[in-house]
């Protein structure tokens, strides 16, 4: 995880933290608007700032525990991943 997100630079526009955590820009923006993850903009700016090490850690307060998906539920692997490639 750290060689890619270190071609990130420390601080990231709206665009790099959805392409960052794999999310659509227009959902990073609600939640930056929201108040659901950590962002910043200047004095009568308005567009949203996004530090990449607050973002990541952000991210990482949550983990998966066992037993938060049900037995039925469907997982979707991340593009490139082992799992998602087909034979």
């Amino acid at each position: 995880m750290t060689e890619h997100t270190e071609q990130f630079p420390p601080v990231l526009d709206t665009a790099m933290v959805a392409e960052l955590l794999g999310m659509n820009i227009q959902v990073v923006r609600r939640m930056a608007r929201e108040g659901q993850i950590p962002s910043y903009r200047l004095p009568g700016g308005r567009t949203f700032r996004f530090f990449r090490d607050e973002i990541l850690e952000w991210l990482r307060s949550f983990p998966v525990q066992a037993g938060d998906f049900d037995e039925g539920e469907d997982i979707v692997d991340a593009p490139g991943s082992a799992e998602s490639v087909e034979a």
